[in-house]
């Protein structure tokens, strides 16, 4: 897990709204959705991998208030989550740790997307997807508008390779190979619909598990598979 030494009003004000949609320059950005219900190394993981597959200038954690396609009970507060989150992001200071649609009052990805483009036209957007995620891709409202939006970049999951790919193959267009992906889909002129698939080390740490389990988030570094 990484740390900092930085005072936590520094911490805080790297995650504000106004400074990140008034920023000027032009950078590539992963947008990493989800619950964070818990964060945990999982997701540190991922973002690690795509960061350095696609050369990402940042990654934005996008902390849900409340998933339309998950039950709120189990669910802890977006404070909270949020809090947690960034303190395991500390000593990373190009992971930014937000809830735009809270301030957006909407919990639908077309929907935020569309937001962010307007606000931060400079930016290249790309989505960040687990491999486990992508298999109800196709209830997630508006999911074809989605593709159309932002270049997609689905991650590698234990268990989940072989069904990513079937289902991507189903419900995305134009796979590219992850250096091609980088290199167009990224560029001044991407013009989306299009997807890589980003093999690498999986990590087992999933938020359903650490909840049932009843364990700290920190605890999980060691749930590492290589890739085969």
């Amino acid at each position: 897990m990484a740390r900092s030494d930085l005072p936590d009003t520094a911490v805080a004000r790297r995650h504000q709204h106004a400074r990140l949609f008034h920023d000027r320059g032009r950078m590539r950005i992963g947008l990493l959705g989800g619950s964070f219900n818990p964060a945990h190394e999982g997701h540190l993981h991922v973002t690690h991998l795509a960061r350095r597959a696609l050369g990402l200038d940042q990654v934005w954690w996008m902390v849900s208030p409340q998933n339309p396609l998950k039950t709120s009970r189990d669910m802890a507060p977006l404070d909270m989550r949020l809090m947690q989150a960034r303190q395991m992001t500390a000593g990373i200071p190009w992971i930014r740790v937000f809830a735009p649609e809270a301030g957006f009052r909407t919990n639908l990805t077309h929907a935020t997307l569309r937001i962010l483009r307007q606000r931060c036209p400079r930016h290249r957007f790309c989505w960040l997807m687990g491999a486990d995620n992508l298999q109800g891709f196709g209830r997630w409202q508006h999911h074809d508008i989605i593709a159309q939006t932002v270049p997609i970049a689905v991650l590698d999951r234990p268990g989940y390779s072989y069904k990513a790919i079937n289902a991507g193959r189903r419900l995305l267009k134009g796979r590219q190979p992850a250096a091609r992906f980088r290199m167009m889909a990224l560029g001044a002129h991407s013009k989306p619909p299009v997807w890589c698939f980003i093999a690498g080390r999986r990590h087992h740490a999933s938020a359903t598990a650490l909840r049932q389990a009843g364990q700290d988030p920190a605890t999980q570094g060691a749930f590492v598979e290589s890739h085969n």
